[in-house]
């Protein structure tokens, strides 16, 4: 039998044939070695333009990057974060600051309102009834972040209620951050 088939005890391949986490181990050992925990400056300039770019404060998109280990692709809103409570149209003063963002730009709209895309958003989908179970509630999450090739965990919830805040765990989403924080 070839050797790389057969591992001994403490090989950092373990059950992984291709020894990805073995390798990923060491290269953080070593990393660590040599920068310490201090973050080179270019790098957190660079971070500090991304989440001015997303629309968030530097502290959120710092813990959600931290959290995750990726970046920040689509922000996700609930229509009563965005204010559209009785018509499908973005309150001006969000509209103006969602038509900067860098990201791609999605809502889930509550029944009754339709699921149209209001300016200057990218896309929009029915959100989960209220009636739904938590599985129903995931499913529906999931599938409409499939439907447009987002990672799951790359995407930050925005909603208003702590209803739309159990999206975040349903879809394991990037975070929720509340509208009052995120257009305060």
């Amino acid at each position: 039998m070839p050797w790389c088939v057969t591992h001994g005890i403490g090989h950092n391949s373990g059950t992984d044939p291709a020894g990805y986490r073995g390798r990923l181990h060491q290269w953080r050992r070593a990393r660590r070695a040599v920068m310490g925990n201090v973050m080179p400056v270019e790098v957190v300039r660079l971070r500090v333009r991304r989440a001015a770019a997303l629309g968030l404060d530097y502290g959120t998109y710092a813990s959600v990057r931290a959290a995750t280990g990726r970046d920040i692709v689509a922000l996700l809103f609930s229509s009563n974060a965005l204010g559209m409570i009785r018509r499908a149209e973005l309150e001006a003063v969000r509209a103006a600051k969602l038509s900067d963002v860098a990201a791609s730009r999605g809502v889930l709209v509550h029944a009754p309102l339709a699921a149209e895309t209001p300016d200057p958003l990218d896309w929009a989908a029915p959100a989960p009834r209220f009636t739904d179970s938590w599985g129903a509630m995931r499913r529906h999450l999931r599938a409409v972040l499939a439907d447009r090739k987002l990672p799951s965990d790359a995407v930050l919830m925005i909603g208003d209620t702590a209803f739309e805040r159990e999206w975040c765990a349903a879809a394991r989403a990037a975070g929720y951050v509340p509208a009052a924080r995120y257009f305060g």
